[in-house]
This record gives C-alpha cells, structure tokens and sequence, in this order.
C-alpha cells in the first residue's frame, strides 16, 4: 500500500506538470456546456427533448467525453510509452513494482474522470439551472460501469500495442467512435436510431447515463453489457499485458 501511495503522488505530479493538459482533461466537458449554455434559445425547454433544454439532454453525451478522455487516449498513450521508454522493465527490480504504476495510473484517470463530470454537473447546474441527475444510484452505478468498460479497453491497447504510436493510433480511432456512438459530435435526436440502438450498448453506455440523469433507473440490459465488457476485455488486457 505504501509503495501505492508514493507511485500515486509521482504520477499526480507528473500529470500537473502539464497544467494545460491537465486543464483540457477536467475543464473541457464544462467549457463545451458553457459555451452551449451562453446561447439562449439552447437553455429553454422543448417538446423535442421531452421537455428538456438541448444543453440538459445533450450534458450526458458530454460525459462520454471525460471517460473516453481519460480511460482511452490518457491511459493508453501513458503506459504504452512507459513500457516502449523501459519504465515498466526498470520497476520491475525494484521495490515499486510495475503492477503499483498499473493501479496508480487507474486510480489517477478515474479521479480525473470524476473530478470532470463533477465539473460539468456543477456548472449546468448552478449556471444554467440543469437538474441534477434524478437517478442517484442509477447514475453512480452506470458511470462506474461506463468507466471500468472504458478503462479496460485502454488497458487492452496499452498491452497488445506494440508501442506509443501504434497505441495512440488504436486509441485515438476508438476515441472518435466512442464520442460518435455518445453523442458527443452530434446530439443523438440528430443520429440515425441504428446509431443510438448501437451507442446504447457501446461503452460507455449513453443511455444509462442518459435515463438515470434524467430519473428513470437505467436498464440491466445496458449495465450488463458495461460490466461484461469491462470484465473480458480487462481478462485479455491483464493476460496479454507485456512488462517490457
């Protein structure tokens, strides 16, 4: 646990030291919802949204992008070049071993994640009156979900790409379709229903967040797919991860 500790406070510096980066990974989801929110006719309610303002409906498809942020571009692009910079096979011989950066980077983009989506929330909220998510445990529960599918994904190209380009060029496709299936390019009213019926199920689960924002529990089908996901993908990921 202490060997964790130390790694987390190494890796949360490293991270500041690029307070831009650092800035565009929390803030941005809420800069976007700002900039939506400084136009008024997006503030108002519609029948098109069930009564929603565009900027309530569209703020879940926002949070497609702290978790596609973090859980894939992030992680993956970090561990891929530790392992390519020799990181990984020098903490393997000493008492820090490779497994405690794994669980730090974790623990640092999942905080991250949350700290964004905690961000948005606020500022919809207290800016420009969105309700706060209805669903509390509905919510909480498919945004874990959301992020530990999302998470394993990153894992699974950080281990079998072969180093920090390939890596990079994996994630940043599957970065593009994660946002396109969420929503997050165009609001999902605009989207073929094939589309929004594929993104329902595609990590990290849109509509879960979307019912359980807006009151209704989300549905087992979508949490069970989440948690599949995240359960085969991190077992291929954890199998199939190279040290060196």
């Amino acid at each position: 646990m202490t060997g964790l500790r130390q790694m987390l406070r190494v890796e949360i510096r490293l991270f500041l030291r690029e307070p831009v980066t650092a800035f565009m990974a929390v803030g941005l989801p809420a800069l976007i919802l700002a900039g939506l929110g400084a136009v008024p006719a997006l503030r108002r309610p519609d029948d098109l949204f069930d009564g929603h303002s565009l900027i309530g409906y569209f703020a879940p498809s926002l949070l497609v992008m702290t978790l596609a942020t973090a859980g894939l571009t992030s992680l993956a692009n970090v561990l891929a070049g530790y392992r390519e910079r020799g990181v990984l096979r020098r903490l393997a011989v000493t008492p820090a071993r490779p497994a405690a950066l794994l669980a730090a980077q974790l623990l640092l983009h999942l905080t991250v994640s949350g700290l964004a989506a905690t961000l948005l929330i606020a500022v919809g909220r207290v800016a420009f009156g969105v309700p706060l998510p209805g669903h509390l445990l509905g919510f909480a529960t498919a945004y874990l979900l959301g992020a530990a599918a999302l998470f394993a994904l990153g894992l699974l190209v950080a281990a079998v790409a072969p180093n920090q380009r390939v890596a990079g060029g994996t994630a940043g496709v599957l970065f593009l379709l994660t946002m396109f299936l969420g929503g997050a390019y165009l609001p999902r009213f605009l989207l073929p229903d094939v589309v929004n019926r594929v993104g329902a199920f595609s990590p990290p689960g849109v509509q879960a967040l979307f019912d359980a924002w807006h009151g209704a529990p989300p549905r087992p089908a979508h949490l069970l797919t989440m948690a599949l996901v995240a359960l085969l993908a991190g077992t291929v990921a954890a199998t199939s991860f190279r040290w060196e």
